[in-house]
This record gives C-alpha cells, structure tokens and sequence, in this order.
C-alpha cells in the first residue's frame, strides 16, 4: 500500500503542475502584468506607480526569458540566468516551495489569509456537509423502505422540485423570510462571539443542507434500490431477515463505497468554503476571499487558491482510494 501511495503521488506532481501552468497562462499571458497593475490601482495611475507595483511584487521580470537574452541567439546561449530570471520560473519556484507569498492588493502574507479564513468557512461547511448527508441517507433508507408507494411517489416529486430550484433562489428567500420577516437570524455579517456565532451560522448552513437535499436523496436512493437487487439480500431474506436489518446492516453497509466517493469528493468544499454563501452572507471565509480576489483581481490569492484546492482534490482521489480498501476487504492496492 506504501508504494501505492507513492506512485499516486508522483503522479499527482505533472497534475498540479498543469494547473498552475494554466492559471499562470491566464493570467500573464492573455492578459499583461501592466494591465493587471492598472485594474488594481485605477486608470488614474501614474507610470511610476505601476512601475513600482510591478517592481514589488516581482512582475516586471520577463515572463519567460529576459530581455537580455533577446537580443541575439548566441546572448541567448551564453546567458546562463535567462530562465531563472523569468517571471514563470520565479512563481512555479514559489509554489514548489509552498511559499504562498503575499496578497497583490493588501500585501498581507496570503499564509495568515487562508488562516483567518479557514475557522469561518468551516464552521459552515462541515456541520453542513455532516447534517446533509445523515439527513439524506435518512431519507433515502426510509423511501426505500416503502418503495412504490404514494409516499415514495410524492417524496421523488419533491426532491426533484428541490433540485430545481437555483441556490440564489434559496438564499435570497431565507434572507428575507428567515432574517428580515421572521427576524431569527441576521441577514449580513459574521462575528466570533462564543456560542452567539450560532446565530450566524444557522440559517446558512440550513441553506446548504436543503439545496443539496434533493439530488442526494435521489442519488442515496438509487444506490441503495441497486443494492436490494443484489443476490445477498434475497439470501437474507430468504432466512427471515427484517426489512429494517436489511437496510441497516446489508444495504447501507454495501454502499459505502458509493458514499465514501461523494463524502471524500467534498474535501476541497470543505475546506475552501462555499463562494456564493459566505459572499451572500458577509462570512469572511476562504470562499469570500476567494470571490473578493477574483473581483480585485489579486492574483497571488487566485493562484494559491487554485493551487491548495488542486492539492487538496487530488489528496481526497488518493484517500477515496485507501478508504475503498478500508470498506470493501476484497480491493486491493497494487
């Protein structure tokens, strides 16, 4: 298992090396360093100023060789340092490095960013994700149970009528109704006040759990009815076995491995935060930091978002894979 996971991660290196290649692409490629300096500093800057900017924050470096080395193809030989001085060298060194740098618009250590905004979004994000998927797979077992049933009938109906419904939709309803008609909770705004940050929390992470009701249902639905079909649940059955053990201890045993998929798929969720919500709601987590960046725009924090979740989604494929042979005794690991 020890050399599974090695060679998982040595091919993981060439995948994030792609992403940040895209992401440095996008960014200093298609678009100049001098245009990205005028979007934060305003139209009304001088050219010292961006000079300046781009000075110190390492961007007005050549993006891939210096401009010494343009002048012939034999300076271009002898120039030892043409692609170390490089702005793509200069970043992918960086990131190599996990040296995350510091904020394009605040100068803030983007270290100290992502600390701030990682309490937030999981205080929202994890108490949703563990109260969404017991409240789904709760759902799910007990519409299996009375499967082609007039209930049953009516709860697809109302899943898929969830499902239909846009986030926007729910969040702009629970403001108004949850926090402005109601006055339960406060609208706008987030504040580490002990036991009274409950009151912040509740109503988005209530919003989480009833968007993503719908199509989790269904899917835990589905999973379980494609495990009753199996062979060993006739064989349990057939020795008397209730219908309620049958789903505790068979069925829902059995797809563990279908719930594990989703439940490690959701790592990167977790931990960056959701952009929409903590954005909606005033949270200042990894998500608003990451939404405030891209508006900025801050390409340090884009880059290094991209960067911890491409590591983080990539650590989740490994660990689906680990917990695969934890459930299932007959997986292995070469």
């Amino acid at each position: 298992m020890f050399a599974y996971i090695i060679r998982r991660v040595l091919f993981s290196v060439p995948i994030v090396f792609g992403v940040m290649l895209l992401t440095f692409f996008l960014f200093f490629v298609i678009q100049s360093p001098d245009a990205m300096a005028r979007r934060v500093l305003g139209p009304k800057a001088t050219p010292q100023t961006v000079n300046t900017w781009l000075h110190n924050r390492g961007y007005d470096k050549p993006i891939i060789v210096p401009r010494a080395a343009k002048q012939s193809f034999a300076d271009y030989l002898l120039i030892s340092r043409s692609w170390k001085d490089s702005l793509f060298i200069h970043q992918m060194t960086r990131l190599a490095t996990f040296d995350l740098g510091s904020s394009d618009v605040t100068g803030r250590p983007l270290i100290d960013i992502f600390k701030s905004g990682a309490l937030p979004s999981l205080l929202i994000t994890l108490p949703a994700f563990l109260l969404g998927l017991m409240v789904s797979i709760g759902f799910a077992l007990y519409f299996v149970f009375i499967r082609n049933s007039a209930l049953d009938l009516l709860g697809t109906f109302l899943c898929i009528a969830l499902m239909s419904v846009p986030l926007m939709v729910y969040i702009i309803f629970g403001q108004w109704f949850a926090a402005l008609v109601l006055k339960y909770f406060p609208a706008f705004g987030f504040h580490m006040q002990g036991m009274s940050t409950l009151k912040f929390l509740l109503l988005p992470v209530a919003l989480i759990v009833v968007s993503g009701l719908g199509a989790d249902v269904r899917l835990f639905r589905a999973l379980f009815l494609e495990e009753m079909g199996q062979d060993y649940i006739r064989t349990a059955r057939a020795k008397g076995v209730s219908s309620a053990r049958v789903l505790l201890q068979h069925v829902l045993k059995n797809g563990l491995i279908n719930l594990i998929t989703m439940m490690v798929a959701s790592l990167p969720f977790l931990i960056m935060g959701s952009l929409v919500i903590e954005n909606f709601f005033g949270i200042p987590g990894l998500g608003n930091v990451l939404f405030s960046a891209i508006q900025a725009p801050d390409f340090a924090v884009v880059q290094a978002s991209v960067f911890l979740g491409s590591i983080l989604y990539l650590f989740g494929l490994i660990l689906t894979d680990l917990c695969y042979a934890w459930a299932d005794p007959r997986i292995r690991l070469h």
